[in-house]
Order: structure tokens, then sequence, then C-alpha cells
């Protein structure tokens, strides 16, 4: 009963539902990830991303069936999705004359122009960045500049880890926000 109001609430907005949902069903999904890709980082992946279009599409969740259901569906697709990207990067077909450029490329480190757009790039990035709330500038610094694991984050945040997970996945969503209204 409990699981049915926290999702009701979800599909109006509250966003301590989705937290709520995210804790409840969480090991759930991603042990189930895990089993199928035997890879913790792909089903950690996988697994964040099906509470995300889930949270995206929660609108259209049938009561009718059960919530962990419906996740585990969307988190199959994910995985399915994840698997048709991987196979469409590892069968690219390359002609004679681009396997031969491939091997005859002298000097694969920058040039002096490739090193100012990165660092154009990465200033630009920066920018959006500080657009974000602090708590969400905090866990991106914390996640992709100081690489801290999640754990590692949630220990420092003294925050329970999936609230560092659904912050993280927020501030990313929130970013590309800003970022397609950029461009």
């Amino acid at each position: 009963m409990e699981i049915k109001k926290q999702i009701e609430k979800a599909k109006m907005g509250d966003q301590i539902a989705f937290t709520s949902l995210l804790d409840y069903y969480w090991n759930e999904v991603y042990g189930f990830m895990l089993k199928r890709t035997e890879n913790e980082t792909d089903a950690e992946d996988i697994t964040i991303e099906t509470f995300a279009k889930a949270f995206d599409k929660i609108a259209t969740y049938n009561p009718e069936f059960q919530f962990n259901t419906w996740l585990i569906a969307i988190a199959k697709n994910v995985h399915i999705d994840m698997l048709r990207k991987k196979k469409s990067t590892l069968f690219l077909d390359i002609t004679d004359e681009e396997d031969n450029q491939a091997y005859n490329v002298a000097d694969t480190s920058p040039s002096p122009e490739d090193k100012i757009i990165t660092e154009q790039n990465l200033s630009r990035l920066l920018q959006f960045i500080k657009e974000l709330k602090p708590h969400y500038q905090e866990v991106i610094q914390l996640r992709y500049f100081q690489e801290l694991s999640y754990q590692e984050i949630s220990y420092q945040l003294q925050e329970p880890l999936s609230n560092v997970k659904v912050k993280l996945l927020r501030a990313k969503k929130l970013l590309a926000e800003i970022i397609h209204n950029r461009r």
C-alpha cells in the first residue's frame, strides 16, 4: 500500500517519493542487471538510466502491473540498447585505404590547436556547471573531476548512497538541459 502511495506522489512530481522508490527498488534492478551483464559498471549504468527513464515516464506507468516488473522491463530495454550501441561500434566497415591510414598515423598527441579547443570546451563546460545549484555542482565535481566512486561520495557528503546516485542523475540531466538550451 505504501509503494502505491509513493508511486502516486512521484506521478505528481514529488522528488522525495522518487528517492523513496529508488531506495526501495535499486537493489532489485541492480542485482537483476548484474546477473545479466556480469559487469558492475554496466549494471550500475543501466540501473541509473533505468530509473531516469522510469521517472521521466512515470505518468505512463499502469498500476495493473507490479512496479518492479515495469522497472525490470525498462532495464531490459536499456540493456538491449546498450548492446546494440556496442555492437554497432565493434563492426564498422573499414576499407583497405582507411586501414592503411590508421597505421600511418605519425603522431597521435594533440596539436596545439586541439589543446586550445579542449581547454575552450572545458571552460564552457565549467561555466555550465556553475549554473547548477551548489549541491549539484558538488556531486559532479566529486564524481567527474575528483573521480570518486559513488560510495566515496556518499561517505564524504554523509548522505545515503541512493541519494548520491539520484542527485548525480538529476545533476547530469539538468546540465544536459542547460547545454542543449545554449546550442
